[in-house]
């Protein structure tokens, strides 16, 4: 059996290149011409870069074979995410390799700045002794204000709770369960965090929104003394806003890996003694250099098995230590959406999710996308992926809306299910099994226990005796063994419905005779390979 091939245009880790050789054919050009990788591309599943290489839409058109497109460090600058997007190829990047280097950078920022281990380190040095020109300012009990409660922020977030702050955020681009989740305080606004913290990090990325977005505003409205970090980008605190703020005393002290011009040569902050500066050292740690490698094979190697993979671009954020809850639900999510177009062939208007439990207060975009994909899988096949997904259901008038509902009765977690038009709907209700297994508890108003596994049959029968016998024989005089079976009615003498996880396809004789079953109403069977 052909193996899938990976052409590597740029340089990665011995590591890497041993995670991908074991299981795909490895072609490693580093620094292929365009003109050369145009002609060869179309020859492989997966493409793996750096910086350099340029993953435009012409190199995406010419990518008939291509799944994913893996980016060896953190920005994405070189690659048109949109044309990967419209053509269902997944783009990965390695943001978690530094993340964890980042916030340890931060916190070593913060508490060198704040307790002047730097200066106190070269005055020791210097052959002195005197403890009180380096007197500084404990953690405990203070206010940090972090902005960005992305990966590093949240990150940073963490570990400064456990030094006994109150952790304070703003971030207009985070739903509130993640402010929850990492035990941070939402502001509404950067005025509102600035005014509260004695501490403020920054943790954005750089772009026209960003840049400058602490200023001479923002600092004039700050505690008197504050104290900042910024070990993101440069620019993010304007520097000239700085230095007006350290002069007059306004800032107490700063702490900075990043400037608005590097390599940074005579910037007028290295001449305060209370600036901590480093050469843009956040992400520079032997671990760090070594994940990028590693954390971009297994992330391509993933994605051709057709396995959730963390930090893809064009897909929501799942965080890599979020996977192993998520997963059970996607598959959940995913089962149920398949489900529609095998039972009807009526188009669809609109969709209604409605999240209930614990899971409501998780990011949830990713299980939606799972949902439509779902969906639209039996029509579409191979040509829809959760990359494009959503994409592909707007392209159809699929109306999405997705809501948090109370917590229902006997359910840690339950996500509600309408799918409908003006003629015909289907509303599903699917959990968790207390083994994690996922399991759909309502199929139009009966209370069912369908295990979306193998093939299952949905049967509307009459609620009287000599329909379910006869029903089940079908199954044994075709030598098909029936795994599970429930039995499930709203009103007594009315109409039932039969579910009957089997353990081999139904073939259409079979699927005809139990039909002609004497009380059968409708037969319908269900895939979940």
């Amino acid at each position: 059996m052909n193996r899938p091939r990976v052409i590597v245009t740029e340089r990665v880790s011995e590591k890497g290149m041993a995670i991908l050789e074991k299981e795909l054919d490895v072609t490693f050009q580093d620094g292929i011409c365009r003109e050369d990788l145009l002609k060869v591309i179309g020859e492989y599943d997966a493409l793996i870069v750096r910086s350099v290489t340029q993953v435009d839409e012409e190199l995406v058109n010419a990518a008939k074979r291509l799944r994913v497109v893996g980016r060896a460090g953190n920005g994405i600058d070189n690659i048109n995410v949109p044309a990967c997007t419209r053509n269902g190829i997944i783009v990965a990047n390695t943001p978690d390799s530094n993340t964890i280097s980042a916030a340890e950078h931060t916190i070593g920022l913060l508490l060198s700045s704040s307790r002047n281990l730097p200066q106190a380190h070269s005055f020791i040095k210097s052959g002195k002794w005197d403890r009180k020109p380096f007197r500084g300012s404990e953690l405990n009990g203070k206010t940090v204000g972090i902005v960005g409660l992305g990966r590093i922020g949240s990150m940073v977030a963490e570990r400064l709770a456990s030094f006994n702050m109150k952790v304070i955020a703003y971030d207009p681009y985070i739903p509130d369960e993640r402010f929850l989740r990492f035990g941070a305080e939402k502001k509404s606004t950067l005025e509102e965090l600035v005014k509260e913290s004695d501490f403020i990090t920054v943790h954005t990325p750089r772009n026209q929104e960003t840049m400058g977005m602490i200023g001479r505003k923002e600092l004039a409205l700050a505690k008197d003394g504050v104290r900042v970090v910024n070990c993101a980008r440069g620019g993010i605190i304007s520097e000239q806003a700085l230095l007006e703020a350290l002069e007059s005393g306004k800032v107490a002290s700063a702490g900075l890996d990043v400037f608005e011009e590097e390599p940074a040569e005579n910037n007028p902050l290295f001449d305060f003694k209370n600036v901590v500066v480093t050469p843009h050292l956040g992400a520079d740690t032997k671990e760090a250099q070594e994940r990028v490698g590693t954390n971009i094979a297994e992330q391509v190697v993933k994605a051709l098995r057709g396995e959730m993979v963390p930090n893809v671009v064009n897909l929501p954020t799942v965080l890599r230590q979020d996977l192993e809850f998520f997963h059970p639900f996607i598959e959940l999510c995913e089962a149920m959406g398949s489900i529609y177009f095998q039972i009807s062939k009526a188009p669809i208007d609109r969709v209604e999710i409605t999240y209930c439990g614990e899971i409501a207060n998780h990011e949830k975009e990713i299980l939606t996308i799972a949902l439509i994909k779902g969906l639209l899988t039996p029509i579409l096949s191979d040509r829809v992926n959760y990359v494009n997904a959503k994409v592909m259901a707007e392209e159809r008038g699929i109306k999405v809306y997705e809501k948090n509902g109370k917590k229902e009765k006997g359910y840690i977690n339950l996500i509600k299910v309408k799918i409908q038009n003006h003629n015909h709907k289907l509303e599903l209700s699917g959990t968790l099994t207390t083994t994690g297994e996922p399991v759909i508890v309502e199929f139009n108003g009966y209370e069912t226990d369908i295990i979306p596994h193998g093939y299952v049959v949905v049967a509307e029968n009459e609620d009287r005796p000599r329909v379910i016998g006869p029903f089940t024989t079908v199954f044994g005089d075709a030598g098909i063994n029936i795994a599970m079976m429930r039995v499930a009615r709203r009103v007594k003498g009315d109409v039932a419905l039969m579910v009957v996880n089997v353990d081999a396809e139904v073939d259409q004789q079979t699927l005809a005779n139990l039909k002609a079953v004497d009380g059968i109403r409708n037969v319908r069977v269900l895939s979940f390979q």
